[in-house]
This record gives C-alpha cells, structure tokens and sequence, in this order.
C-alpha cells in the first residue's frame, strides 16, 4: 500500500514538473526579433509589380503546407501571416526570419533560396488581409523587428 502511494505521489510530481518545463519552453513572453540592422533592411522587391505574383507561387510550393493558403496558419499551428503582430513587423525582420528560421519553433530556414525570392515572398505575404478584411499597408512605417515567437506559434 505505501509502494502504491509513493508512485502515485512521483508520477503527479514529475507530471506537474514537465508540465511546468514544457510551459515554460513554449512561453508567449519569449521574442523572436531580428537583429536591428537586418530589421532596417528596406525590401528590393517592394516596388516591383511582378513581385507579389512571384512570390505567391513560391508561397503556394513552399510557405502554404504550414502557414495554409491564406496564410492563417490554422489547421497547422504555424504563424499566422495575417495577424497584426506579424504584419507589423519590417520587411527586413521578415526577410531575415525566412532566412534563418526558428527549428526550435517548427520554422526552418529558407537561406537556400534566392534573395530575390524571399524577398517576392514577403511582397506577397503583404497582399494577406486579415480577419477584418483589412491588409497589410506594407512595410513603409512598419515596427522594425519584433515579434513574439510563439504566440500559439503566431510567427514565421
């Protein structure tokens, strides 16, 4: 009777303590930010009218199995690239997350890529309209860098 009890008592502790890790790896206060001067990175491609149409049918191959079509991410738990925080972030954040991705996040890298078209991505990912019906301005006076890495994994 007392071995029963003793096991029961260390399952419940060692449930609560991963519990507790696991929270604590996945918490909403950490940040995934781009370095300042990679944030300031004004996108080449933003001007460019073919940029978007590039960029969605490299989305479509590459971006859309996790992020979804529409890029809500919904079905999948990935970011979802409509959302406000995520829309706000600078194109030069943005490039620079595509480029060295969050593994730990289930983001990966995307530096095999050509520049030119992480950055038609990016163009594209600015078409996005969120649930409002409102999209993005683009990155003129976006915030540069920040963003949460994981806000119910709320980022790229």
């Amino acid at each position: 009777m007392r071995f029963k009890a003793l096991t029961i008592t260390l399952f419940v502790f060692l449930t609560v303590v991963c519990l507790a890790i696991a929270q604590t790896e996945n918490s909403p206060s950490e940040k995934w930010e781009a370095p300042a001067e990679a944030a300031a990175q004004p996108n080449p491609e933003a001007k460019n009218p073919d940029a978007a149409a590039a960029g969605r049918k490299l989305f479509m191959r590459t971006c859309a199995g996790c992020h979804e079509e529409d890029g809500s991410g919904k079905d999948t738990g990935a970011a979802n690239l409509r959302s406000p925080e995520v829309q706000a972030q600078s194109d030069g954040a943005l490039f620079w997350k595509i480029t060295h991705g969050n593994t730990e996040h289930g983001m990966p890298s995307f530096a095999s890529l050509p520049e030119t078209s992480r950055w038609d991505v990016i163009t594209f990912v600015r078409t996005l309209k969120d649930d409002s019906g409102k999209g993005s301005e683009g990155s003129e006076g976006k915030k540069q860098g920040s963003g949460s890495s994981n806000q119910s994994r709320q980022q790229q």
